[in-house]
């Protein structure tokens, strides 16, 4: 029986792979890889290793959850190095947990290898600190994209609108207009300030700032889309100081 590695690729950018990451790609048998997985690091890969997409983007699956989680579980039993190679970190909207429940049920050693995420890679490339002195000392990391059938049926936006000083929103582009009507419900002004960051720590990095007024409408105008996350609060405007 072999034994599985869920390594986060970090967000784009190959100089953000840790070198335990890099290493385990350079030794793989086989890498199962996620769609967002940039190109620079899929040539990292042994080109002796077996290498299976098995990215989602909304619309277009390779590979269905329990079909990746399957061939997991048929790779481990006949080479000794798999590698489930995710973009950002395993652990943070990357369904790493539910992965590693089913090889750790079938009897399959697995180990984390985290990765940096973009809620944090991202801000930094656009000069957005999630936390600052001044600003912010507390951030709530949110999906804007659930699945149907989980534990609980949507996200309090309520809760995470007064929670914390700094938002940071992953996939939440399709859901954008929901979002925004939902935290001005709760009570945040439409001056609060928004960044959109799509492809972020890429050479492609592309951003949209606005407030929570008026980013709806911008993203319509300028055709903005995913992949991209969304950073909301004061934390937003400290890119102009630099500048």
């Amino acid at each position: 029986m072999g034994k599985v590695y869920l390594v986060g690729a970090g967000p784009g950018d190959p100089g953000l792979l840790t070198i335990k990451g890099k290493t385990l790609l350079e030794l793989a048998d086989v890498v199962i890889y996620d769609a967002l997985v940039s190109k620079e690091i899929l040539a990292m890969i042994s080109p002796y290793a077996e290498k299976i997409n098995a990215g989602k983007r909304r619309g277009n699956h390779s590979l269905l959850q329990s079909d990746t989680t399957q061939l997991l579980i048929e790779k481990a039993k006949d080479h000794a190095v798999v590698v489930r190679l995710k973009g950002g970190d395993p652990f943070v909207f990357g369904r790493g947990g539910e992965e590693m429940f089913d090889l750790v049920q079938e009897g399959i050693e697995v180990e984390v290898v985290p990765g940096i995420t973009a809620g944090i890679a991202a801000p930094a490339y656009a000069q957005i600190p999630v936390t600052h002195r001044d600003y912010s000392s507390s951030v709530t990391f949110v999906t804007g994209h659930e699945s149907a059938g989980k534990y609980r049926p949507e996200v309090n936006w309520s809760a995470v609108a007064h929670g914390s000083e700094t938002i940071v929103i992953y996939m939440g582009i399709h859901n954008l207009s929901y979002i925004v009507s939902q935290l001005l419900s709760a009570g945040l002004t439409g001056e609060t300030e928004i960044a959109l960051i799509r492809w972020g720590t890429r050479p492609e990095q592309e951003e949209l700032y606005g407030n929570l007024g008026n980013i709806v409408d911008r993203v319509e105008k300028s055709g903005f889309t995913a992949p991209a996350i969304a950073i909301i609060g004061k934390v937003v405007g400290f890119r102009q100081q630099i500048k």
